[in-house]
């Protein structure tokens, strides 16, 4: 682990977005740069391919119907 500068004005937007995504600034932070990292390395994606890919290869089933898991 280590330090990373980061300007006061990204660290306030990484705190405001931390607290809608229910995330650590830290884990905030982390999250945009895994997802920086992974758009730079496949340009042709958009952001929901690759989410879509990142869930698949963790093995999360995204076409859960949201419905049934809040009725029962």
């Amino acid at each position: 682990m280590g330090i990373v500068k980061i300007d006061d004005e990204l660290h306030e937007e990484i705190r405001k977005a931390s607290t809608v995504m229910v995330r650590s600034i830290n884990a905030q932070a982390e999250y945009w740069m895994k997802i920086g990292m992974l758009a730079e390395a496949n340009p042709t994606m958009s952001y929901s391919q690759i989410i879509n890919e990142q869930m698949k290869k963790a093995d999360v089933n995204a076409e859960i119907n949201i419905g049934n898991l809040i009725d029962g």
